[in-house]
């Protein structure tokens, strides 16, 4: 069995020192991934996100199967840090109630049901919105929540099909391929994090709040980038091109006789340095190979050239050479050998941080930093409506008897007493 790799404390954060969002409280309907994405970058600096959940079973994510420590998913561990969870059957009007006086109390609400599923309990924002003016609420979706495509399901990899970034993705020779991690997710969630940064810098103007919305399959699109551009502009539909940009035979990975590498000369003066420099053939510097349109009109020859004096000595030769002359290089590593970098441990960008059911669980930190106002110290993802009476009792101020109650009416669905889940 694998053993799971030792992990140091986190260092806790300086005391006194602000957090950028301190004071703002943010009511989080959303599971699965770019909700929960969006609304742990507004935790990790410091605004209060509760974390609304169906006591029945909660957020998908925490039966997703690739790892758990203690019964919590390495899914949701990753996208739910720094909030505090409590578990509402919204079936019940009690349920509805305390969600609406939570909204009525928030800065910001964050949902990404389906569509109608908030507008069904009273919680969309034409609902709340009059209530709370200064509210900014944003809804996430796959295809927004107006016109026609409104009501239609979609997740990460239906978007990347149907954007044309999936068909971006692979070798010319194969078929298209879905990135690995969720990358349209990630950048939706992303996406309405700044987009409700943005409401929230246009409040203290405006003096009110608003809606704002984000969907996957436009994001997918803008993802396309540049490849999409250029189909506007020349009407030519972009191919894949695998690890090397327009098939560039100076980018991409090659193999040293031990192991694979990733260069990337992208410019004339790179691959110059490359060939005279590094390889010591300045012939390769001329004629056929003098410019970036030559190197591609050859690209074959000159990919065999490169394969072939790359495989006569090991990686490790390869890549000090080419670090010695500032040369874009790196490693092709896995996962594993990612983790356990210099770059990474040296950055201090893993720890471990406690967890009431499995002692711990490693973080990775966030790849944001303020000078001034450093991330908050990192609470672990909250167990299934861990902090429901907490919340309950300091931030709406309900008593003892008040919660006894509805607890008694299944407003909490069948959860633990009561006792057990708050912290």
């Amino acid at each position: 069995m694998t053993a799971r790799p030792q992990l140091p404390d986190r260092t806790p954060r300086a005391k006194g020192v602000p957090t950028a969002l301190d004071g703002l409280l943010v009511v989080d309907f959303t599971r699965v991934v770019a909700g929960p994405a969006c609304t742990q970058t507004l935790a990790d600096f410091g605004a209060e996100v509760i974390k609304i959940e169906n006591p029945d079973g909660g957020d998908d994510t925490r039966s997703y199967e690739h790892a758990d420590l203690a019964g919590e998913s390495a899914a949701f561990v990753s996208l739910n840090r720094n909030k505090r969870g409590i578990a509402l059957d919204l079936a019940k009007p009690e349920a509805c109630d305390i969600a609406r006086e939570l909204i009525a109390r928030a800065d910001v609400v964050v949902e990404n049901f389906s569509a109608g599923v908030m507008k069904k309990y009273g919680l969309d924002y034409a609902s709340v919105g009059p209530t709370n003016p200064r509210l900014v609420y944003c809804s996430i979706s796959a295809y927004g929540r107006q016109g026609p495509f409104a009501s239609r399901p979609g997740f990460d990899p239906i978007t990347q099909a149907e954007s044309g970034f999936m068909s971006l993705n692979g070798f010319p020779d194969g078929p298209p391929v879905r990135t690995g991690p969720p990358a349209v997710d990630m950048m939706t969630g992303m996406s309405a994090c700044n987009a409700i940064l943005l409401a929230l810098f246009a409040r203290d103007r405006l003096g009110r709040g608003q809606h704002v919305e984000v969907a996957l399959f436009d994001v997918a699109l803008a993802m396309t980038q540049f490849y999409g551009m250029a189909y506007l502009m020349t009407g030519t539909n972009p191919s894949r091109q695998g690890n090397s940009p327009n098939g560039s035979p100076s980018v991409g990975v090659y193999a040293a006789s031990d192991a694979p590498f990733y260069i990337a000369c992208a410019n004339d003066r790179l691959y110059r340095r490359l060939v005279i420099e590094v390889l010591g053939r300045p012939d390769l510097a001329s004629g056929e190979f003098a410019d970036r349109r030559s190197r591609t009109a050859n690209k074959e020859k000159l990919r065999a050239i490169l394969t072939g004096i790359f495989a006569q000595d090991p990686r490790e030769n390869w890549v000090a050479k080419m670090k010695s002359a500032n040369i874009p290089v790196g490693y092709l590593r896995t996962v594993a050998e990612a983790f356990n970098s210099p770059e990474v441990r040296e950055r201090h960008r893993v720890s471990q941080i406690p967890h009431p059911a499995a002692g711990s669980v490693p973080n990775i930190e966030p790849p944001i930093r303020l000078g001034l106002t450093p991330l908050a110290d990192p609470m672990a993802a909250p167990l299934l409506g861990e902090h429901t009476k907490d919340v309950l009792r300091k931030t709406l101020g309900y008593d003892e008897a008040r919660i006894a109650a509805l607890a008694e009416a299944g407003v909490f669905g069948k959860m633990p007493k009561m006792t057990e889940v708050a912290r």
